[in-house]
């Protein structure tokens, strides 16, 4: 992992933003479709000089009204206004209310965290903790990832299973889309220098290449709460999922639950779990919201 993950945000935002975004001419010449070092400053209000050290690591430390005013230029959205604030506070030394404070790597799910996922059953929900593992699980989610090898391990690993096992790519037929969402939640939710999320990148640097660094370096992805996935079954068929996640901060845990997104995949769901259909209804995109 690099030693200059705010200076590496700060360019890496500044060549994507547009002139066109940030307000001014795109002009004839110019050899990149970003923000030169220049405007940037200038937009910010803040010397050229100043700005170079930011982005090359001699300075980690800039003033919360820098730090706005260079969200503000890059038109940053809030989710990465608050990376922004994490990567400046990590680079100074830690941030205490996201690293000191955060709980260490969680093994279990609470009994009332059990007790939720009883109530969810056939729904496929499962408990995972910030680096993928796989905590605890509802029977629905049981006969969906079963058969996919998603729990073949002893100690079953989402990033771990997308990013290495074969069937992964054959069961997602948006695998991409959910390599970048899993990765950036692994990003946004875990301290950088944690052990943990050290020993799982570095394994996953060997075993997945490219795949997984590439993404991995991307300070530009942010997760997201919502989102469907296409999964091609071994004894469903094809099924339309759509995901909401739920966080457990206490725990460093998130709740991930699986929903019917038509009414082919709700029957589906209902007679690989054995159940007449209708036990599942199919959420209408418009209802998540």
């Amino acid at each position: 992992m690099s030693d200059n993950e705010l200076g590496t945000f700060l360019r890496t935002w500044r060549e994507a933003v547009t002139p066109a975004e940030a307000g001014l001419p795109t002009g004839p010449r110019r050899r990149t479709p970003g923000l030169r070092r220049a405007e940037l400053a200038t937009l910010a209000g803040v010397s050229v000089e100043y700005l170079t050290r930011l982005e090359q690591g001699r300075d980690r430390n800039p003033s919360a009204q820098v730090l706005g005013a260079l969200a503000d230029a890059l038109n940053l959205s809030l989710t990465d206004r608050m990376l922004l604030r994490r990567l400046t506070k990590e680079a100074d030394g830690g941030d205490p209310l996201v690293c000191a404070a955060a709980p260490s790597l969680s093994r279990a799910a609470r009994p009332t965290v059990r007790a939720v996922l009883d109530r969810l059953e056939p729904t496929p929900a499962l408990v995972i903790n910030w680096i993928g593992d796989v905590l605890a699980h509802t029977a629905g989610y049981e006969r969906l990832a079963r058969p996919l090898g998603m729990l073949d391990d002893e100690r079953p690993n989402l990033l771990r299973y997308l990013f290495t096992d074969e069937r992964a790519r054959s069961a997602y037929r948006d695998w991409d889309r959910v390599a970048d969402d899993l990765v950036a939640r692994l990003r946004h939710g875990v301290p950088l220098r944690d052990p943990y999320l050290a020993e799982l990148a570095d394994e996953l640097t060997v075993t997945a290449g490219a795949d997984f660094t590439d993404r991995f370096a991307d300070l530009t992805m942010a997760p997201r709460r919502t989102g469907s996935q296409h999964i091609e079954h071994p004894e469903a068929g094809s099924l339309r999922l759509l995901q909401e996640t739920l966080a457990l901060p206490d725990e460093g845990q998130r709740l991930v639950i699986h929903l019917p997104a038509d009414d082919a995949t709700a029957a589906a769901l209902d007679r690989l779990n054995g159940r007449r259909p209708g036990a599942l209804r199919a959420v209408a995109m418009g209802e998540t919201g």
